[in-house]
């Protein structure tokens, strides 16, 4: 692996509450820490509603904590304003679910965009949407459109996108949740190649435990709002210690348990509104 280039990342006791109508308040994340290391892989894994996107985008600033702060190179992302922000976005590339890709502009012309919008001269944008593209091995693809390509290969369209401004982060948002095995295996391997040859850091958020073991380093397992284990992937997938990471573990598929119906986790998750003191687990 290269030298990292990529910004360590840093929550520090986040907190993020919606007021909604009747004076009701929603605490979507309490107490979040964690911190990354530049060139790091990180996984965030927990079942939908548990915040793991609404900490996502603290990252690049499209939410901002309620308490606490995110650190994004250093800098604070919650308090930046104006050129600031902007500067921290520049350094924070975003791969989406669903790709977001524009379908009335080829390969080449959706990987230009950001570089248009950041005003790149012209004759600097052409050379590195070449590079790009060659990156993401989609060389004999750069005039098709979207509507003519593959899952597979339009995620490699959004990763070089996400790329085109040179950030420092990749935030993947359920990026392969779309995708089938084979080519889920492909995208995951292209981004363990990025974070090899650039050094960058990324943050993954899925639901699925494969995917983190393929790629991260570390892992943060998320339940209502709050973490509640991270440690290096080969500690928590050899010795899982909160009942609810054990719980996701015995409730994958095995093949020695073919036919048998599958474990689940006892109770559902309590409402936003009336989570319970300390454990949010404990009702479970």
């Amino acid at each position: 692996m290269t030298e990292p280039n990529g910004a360590s990342i840093t929550f520090e006791n986040v907190g993020k509450a919606y007021s909604k109508s009747g004076g009701t308040t929603v605490t979507a994340l309490e107490g979040v820490s964690l911190a990354m290391e530049p060139g790091s892989i990180t996984g965030i894994i927990g079942r939908s509603g548990a915040g793991k996107s609404t900490l996502l985008r603290m990252v690049n600033g499209i939410e901002r904590p309620t308490t606490g702060s995110v650190l994004v190179g250093g800098q604070n992302v919650g308090a930046a304003k104006g050129s600031k922000l902007r500067a921290i976005r520049r350094d924070v590339g975003m791969i989406f679910q669903h790709f977001n890709l524009l379908a009335s502009r080829s390969v080449a012309g959706n990987i230009a965009l950001p570089l248009e919008i950041a005003g790149v001269p012209s004759s600097q944008i052409k050379p590195r949407v070449a590079d790009l593209i060659e990156r993401v091995g989609l060389s004999a693809h750069a005039t098709r459109y979207p509507a003519e390509l593959s899952g597979g290969q339009k995620q490699r369209v959004g990763i070089a996108w996400a790329l085109a401004t040179g950030p420092k982060v990749l935030l993947s948002d359920e990026a392969t949740s779309a995708l089938d095995p084979e080519t889920t295996q492909t995208v995951l391997s292209l981004l363990k190649d990025i974070n090899r040859e650039l050094g960058l850091t990324i943050l993954l958020i899925t639901h699925d435990l494969g995917v983190v073991a393929e790629t991260a380093h570390r892992v943060a397992v998320m339940y209502a709002g709050k973490i509640v284990e991270s440690a290096p992937v080969e500690t928590l997938f050899a010795s899982p210690k909160h009942p609810y990471t054990r719980g996701l573990f015995e409730s994958l598929p095995a093949r020695s348990n073919r036919g048998q119906q599958l474990n689940a986790i006892p109770g559902v998750v309590p409402p936003a509104t009336q989570f319970p003191i300390g454990c949010r687990f404990c009702t479970r």
